[in-house]
């Protein structure tokens, strides 16, 4: 079954968000087995982002390898992101 993951990191900026985005596609790893969407949004300064998983495994195993390069980014969570079981998705 897919999740909705909502995550609210502190004061995020574009320039934080574009950087780790680009170590993410440099990456062998991208794009991230197991990841249907994902989807940035917010101000800057403020931005969030929401994911769409296919199962809790695939977005664990996928976080050992972004972690570190958030962390490097200086991107910092104040909780652990939401996780949301999907009941359905439609594409069109």
């Amino acid at each position: 079954m897919s999740i909705l993951v909502r995550y609210h990191p502190q004061n995020l900026t574009a320039e934080q968000y574009d950087t780790v985005v680009q170590r993410e596609k440099a990456s062998p790893t991208y794009p991230p087995d197991g990841r249907e969407y994902h989807v940035c949004f917010g101000t800057d300064g403020d931005l969030r982002v929401s994911e769409i998983w296919e199962s809790v495994g695939h977005l664990q195993a996928y976080g050992e390898i972004l972690m570190p390069m958030l962390s490097d980014a200086g991107i910092a969570f104040s909780a652990e992101p939401e996780i949301i079981e999907v009941h359905r998705t439609d594409n069109r």
